[in-house]
């Protein structure tokens, strides 16, 4: 395997893992589930994420950003339905903040980790525009079938290692703890936080109308 054909890898994996790491949805989500339920469903929502990453970056591949330069309103209507997404999350966390803590989910606005963790990522514009765009323009002129497997492989291992790693932290005893003792407060912030997120992804997506 040539030098050239290393670097690619590399590169790519180096910058979305810096675009993993910067705060959004996923962030709130993986740690509000791994300190409000367990560190077990924090791991489960990484995974979901993971396996929305895999669908990303496949499509990616296969030429979404022609996609989307080809139906500008395809984008737009994603970053709609991700904007109401979030306001369905943020309203369902909000209106459940006084509520004492339910261990085992019920009252959350999606009950299965995974999937709240898929749905949360495929409905990211954030993520899309990453692979719709940066991700695009990174790639070789031609990309061989090992390095399309071993791409999908890399982001998506950084999108569930990262967020594996964030559960474990907020999952810990002292951080949840602390969430037990001001979980109005912080849901009430949470919610308000990923309501704004969806009135700014509304406002980026009349730009497409």
């Amino acid at each position: 395997m040539a030098t050239s054909d290393v670097l690619p890898l590399v590169s790519i994996g180096l910058i979305q893992l810096l675009a993993v790491i910067s705060p959004g949805p996923s962030f709130v989500i993986t740690a509000r589930t791994a300190v409000a339920q367990s560190r077990t469903d924090g791991l489960k929502v990484a995974l979901g994420l993971g396996a929305g990453t895999v669908i990303w970056s496949a499509a990616a591949l296969l030429g979404l950003n022609a996609v989307f330069h080809a139906v500008p309103m395809l984008f737009t209507g994603m970053k709609v339905a991700g904007a109401l997404f979030l306001f369905y999350i943020a309203w369902m966390i909000f209106r459940h903040a006084a509520e004492p803590l339910k261990i085992e989910g019920a009252g959350e606005a999606i009950a299965n980790p995974f999937v709240k963790g898929f749905l949360t990522q495929v409905s990211n514009p954030k993520v899309a525009v990453f692979f719709g765009s940066i991700f695009i323009a990174m790639l070789p002129a031609q990309v061989p079938l090992w390095m399309t497997l071993a791409l999908i492989l890399i982001v998506s291992f950084n999108e569930v290692w990262w967020y594996s790693a964030v559960a474990l932290f907020f999952g810990s005893g002292p951080v949840r703890r602390f969430y037990l003792g001001a979980k109005a407060w912080i849901d009430r912030i949470t919610g308000l936080f990923l309501g704004g997120l969806g009135l700014r992804l509304l406002w980026s997506a009349r730009e497409g109308l």
